[in-house]
């Protein structure tokens, strides 16, 4: 499993956030015109959604801004929704989903209701689910779950919670 995130190049340690940025900023990539992502919402730098007009243009400067601000908001999402201490690799594979798929699905998703019932690592593996976009399984989705499942699951005994 840390083979799977060495070789991505996603460090384990460092914090949430440089573990969420080395997470989000590949599976997302960074176009700094708009365009459109795979379902057909006007997309910008690393995936960034909200009141995005195609024409716009972002410099790397103000996209990074906004990779680090909305990482920010979806930790504070993970961080207000679970009532126990997680580890910085486990914030960040969840702030990475809130990131890709906001935090209404998060919200009411069972991933969440097994974390908080204390059911971890079956709320790790939920993450393999999240992998179709438009009724479409898509590859780069498998692949990011499967990144984002490895880093929750990082310092799990096999067999425990």
């Amino acid at each position: 499993m840390n083979l799977m995130l060495k070789r991505l190049g996603i460090p384990i340690v460092g914090g949430a956030m440089a573990i969420g940025v080395a997470t989000v900023g590949p599976f997302e990539g960074k176009r700094n015109d708009a365009y459109r992502d795979p379902v057909g919402i006007p997309t910008i730098c690393y995936g960034y959604t909200h009141d995005v007009e195609m024409g716009q243009t972002k410099s790397d400067a103000e996209c990074r801004d906004l990779l680090k601000n909305e990482l920010g908001n979806a930790l504070a999402v993970v961080d207000a929704s679970v009532d126990r201490d997680m580890p910085d690799t486990r914030r960040a594979a969840l702030a990475s989903f809130v990131y890709n798929v906001g935090s209404g699905a998060y919200q009411d998703s069972t991933l969440l209701r097994k974390l908080k019932a204390g059911e971890v690592r079956e709320a790790c593996n939920e993450l393999s689910r999240w992998v179709y976009a438009g009724g479409k399984r898509l590859a780069g989705l498998a692949q990011r779950r499967a990144t984002e499942r490895a880093l929750c699951l990082v310092g799990m005994q096999e067999g425990g919670q």
